[in-house]
């Protein structure tokens, strides 16, 4: 509601002061006075009102640190495909799919009937096997078939879907989906979303019903791609119908071999110029055996790969620290003992 100001009651209380007549000066100062009461009342309420609203808005947006919006990148996505260490099958699985795709649309090009092509993919791996980044790179191979606009990918997971709070859910999963359109939406560790031994009021087949129904309405601009642990994605798959019927293509990442992981670790070196001196290069491949042979369930392979790097040279720095002037090859150049502190740290074991 609008209020008049005081400027816009002068008139309003001049009648009412002329209106009186022989009523006291006390009758209009109490009408007054109501009057201005009534001011304040409502604009509490209209301020309460629209704090309510705002507060409202603010609950239902999406989680940003939950989903991550990537742009696709320049380059040949066959080529970094093939470029990837290890991940053979999984090679052969996107290559052929592509392969199907041009074939299809050759045909329909030359007039002839084309098989129905399913897109989105279910993804079966541990953490660190490259899902993620094969991903992307299916995202910029769909631009380049033409069956997608952008390409881009947008990566979430549970907590990116999912809202604290009744009425929640179904917006902010929509305004995930929304920012996918003509591009990815890549899901990791999908399952979540139905729990193993979770409550019927688990906020997580709202998401699915929202999910369901925009690829549907996006069925032409939307690629889904569903990620996670393998019994966990088949629990997950056989419990609704609609995902049975919309997810029918896997792809399996297995588990990185020691001998992947070692060159996961040099590619690492590499891009950050270093080396490994002689005694550094037997324990770096002796210590990866060890640990695969060792691995429990929640491995991070690649991820692993990666921190190991990263506290090997942080022990490097520090032991470079006490040297007045090192040289290149100081710099350059990781020993056994960096590497057995970036293998030992805390933080890394099994992750």
């Amino acid at each position: 509601m609008n209020n008049p100001s005081i400027n816009e009651m002068k008139p309003i209380l001049k009648k009412i002061y002329q209106g009186c007549g022989c009523a006291s000066i006390g009758c209009v100062s109490i009408i007054i006075m109501l009057l201005v009461i009534g001011l304040f009342i409502d604009d509490k309420e209209e301020k309460d009102s629209t704090t309510e609203l705002t507060e409202i808005a603010d609950s239902t947006e999406t989680d940003k640190s939950h989903t991550v919006v990537n742009e696709p990148l320049e380059g040949d996505p066959y080529k970094e495909l093939d470029e990837l260490i290890g991940l053979e099958e999984v090679k052969k699985e996107v290559h052929s799919l592509a392969n199907f795709i041009k074939i299809q649309k050759e045909r329909e090009a030359k007039g002839l009937k084309k098989a129905k092509v399913s897109y989105h993919l279910v993804f079966y791996g541990s953490p660190g096997t490259g899902k993620t980044t094969v991903a992307r790179i299916i995202g910029r191979i769909y631009k380049d078939l033409g069956v997608l606009k952008s390409g881009h990918t947008v990566e979430t997971d549970r907590a990116g879907l999912v809202g604290q709070y009744i009425g929640q859910t179904a917006p902010q999963t929509d305004s995930v989906i929304t920012q996918a359109i003509h591009g990815v939406l890549f899901i990791d560790e999908a399952y979540s979303l139905v729990p193993e031994y979770g409550s019927g009021n688990d906020y997580g087949q709202e998401a699915i019903a929202t999910l369901l129904k925009r690829m549907e309405d996006y069925r032409d601009s939307l690629v889904v791609i569903i990620a996670g642990y393998k019994n966990e994605m088949k629990r997950f798959i056989d419990s609704n119908p609609g995902l049975q019927s919309r997810f029918n293509r896997y792809i399996v990442f297995p588990d990185y071999t020691a001998k992947e992981l070692t060159e996961i670790f040099k590619m690492y070196m590499k891009k950050n110029q270093y080396t490994l001196d002689p005694d550094a290069e037997r324990y770096l491949r002796e210590r990866f055996e060890y640990t695969v042979n060792h691995k429990d369930r929640n491995f991070g392979n690649a991820r692993y790969a990666r921190n190991v790097f990263e506290k090997s040279i942080q022990q490097q720095a520090n032991r470079l620290a006490k040297i007045s002037n090192p040289q290149v090859d100081d710099l350059t150049t990781l020993t056994k003992d960096d590497l057995k502190v970036g293998f030992d740290a805390k933080n890394n074991i099994q992750r």
